[in-house]
């Protein structure tokens, strides 16, 4: 704690002795990781005062474990992240240790420029001004950077004209990073909701590390003499290999495929046995009633902007749990074949929806709706003779 305490008081105090004119800004580009938090890489901006030797990381990409009902405001969308200050040399030593490469990119400012970078740095670092609303998409480590040059340099910073703009939408950007991860990348697609489900413009990609470093690369300064690029030069800092992630067979897509197969089993030899087999409906159903709730939960009870309008609601529904009860109360069946034909009509509208580009699901999440389709349907021809036999 003492140490924690100390290296704090040190940061600030190098902060503070920030007043020369000869800064070195750069921008730092982290490669991705193998956890999901860490997936899609990471960004910081690195100013270097050659004079004195001052060498630190501005990073918005920082949050506090310690604080109060942590985990509730990260599911409700109301944690704060923070602008953090870290010494150089820390920054690369975390990195080696995490196994992850480092690119930085020296910008081309003149020392004006500079200087008034460092300066909005300093305004964001105190305690006021350091904490902000996260938000993956358009307020992270990465956008928080290119704002920070938009408001500086303002008309004198040039992005570059794209010739094919991005045809990829938000969620197509994100399944680029996490597909090594299919539990992580089914938990994401389950989530989020049909708005991330639209065209990402070239400067909203930009809230990827990668995206941004490409930018930050055909980016231009204009009007304060003749137009320059606005990277001096690039290069590795920390050479390593791209993190590997092992694939595994155990993912999603395997295991609903043997669920859709053991249901196609069931419904077949229960037609035939002139059975209902009820234990599996009320696993199966009880199971999507719970993802229901979640996404009920994230869409309207959160402050995230991106689990709305959530389609995944018409297969995966709340209120699915009562099959299995309606299936264990034989005095319910007229109000459960009721049911079963709303949520059959609802598993087809979430097919339609998925053809028509309305939200893309999860690859993965088909043999379920299929499963869906294939026992309401089953259950609302056969409850009646079969309600009996279990």
């Amino acid at each position: 704690m003492l140490k924690s305490v100390c290296s704090f008081l040190v940061i600030l105090l190098t902060i503070s002795q920030l007043q020369a004119q000869n800064y070195r800004i750069s921008l730092l580009t982290c490669d991705p990781g193998e956890e999901l938090y860490s997936v899609f890489g990471h960004s910081a901006i690195r100013v270097t005062e050659e004079g004195t030797g001052i060498d630190l990381v501005f990073n918005y990409g920082t949050f506090d474990f310690d604080t109060s009902n942590f985990y509730l405001k990260f599911a409700q969308g109301k944690l704060d992240y923070m602008l953090s200050v870290s010494n150089y040399k820390d920054y690369l030593v975390h990195y080696r240790y995490l196994e992850r490469a480092v690119r930085e990119q020296e910008l081309d400012l003149n020392p004006q420029q500079a200087s008034h970078i460092v300066e909005f740095l300093q305004r964001n670092y105190q305690p006021a001004n350091r904490y902000y609303r996260y938000d993956f998409f358009y307020d992270n480590c990465a956008t928080r950077i290119r704002d920070v040059f938009e408001k500086v340099l303002g008309d004198k910073l040039e992005w570059a004209e794209v010739e094919e703009p991005s045809q990829k939408t938000f969620r197509d950007l994100i399944d680029e990073y996490v597909y090594p991860l299919p539990w992580g990348d089914l938990g994401i697609d389950l989530a989020l909701g049909s708005v991330i489900d639209v065209r990402a413009t070239d400067r909203e990609t930009q809230f990827l590390p990668d995206y941004l470093e490409t930018a930050f690369a055909k980016a231009q300064i204009v009007g304060d003499g003749p137009t320059r690029n606005l990277v001096k030069s690039q290069s590795v800092v920390l050479d390593l290999e791209p993190v590997s992630i092992a694939p595994t067979y155990f993912n999603p897509f395997f295991l609903f495929w043997a669920i859709a197969i053991l249901a196609i089993v069931l419904t077949f030899v229960g037609f035939k046995r002139k059975r209902l087999y009820k234990g599996f409906d009320m696993t199966f159903f009880g199971i999507l009633s719970v993802i229901g709730i979640v996404v009920v939960l994230l869409w309207f009870f959160t402050e995230h902007t991106t689990t709305k309008y959530n389609w995944n609601l018409l297969w995966a529904f709340p209120l699915h749990g009562l099959i299995g009860l309606g299936l264990w109360k034989s005095s319910w069946v007229p109000w459960l074949k009721k049911y079963l034909l709303i949520a059959l009509i609802m598993a087809d509208a979430a097919v339609v929806f998925w053809i028509l580009g309305w939200q893309s699901f999860h690859p993965s999440v088909l043999p379920l709706i299929l499963v869906v389709i294939l026992r309401t349907n089953f259950l609302y021809y056969n409850l009646d003779r079969l309600g009996q036999r279990g």
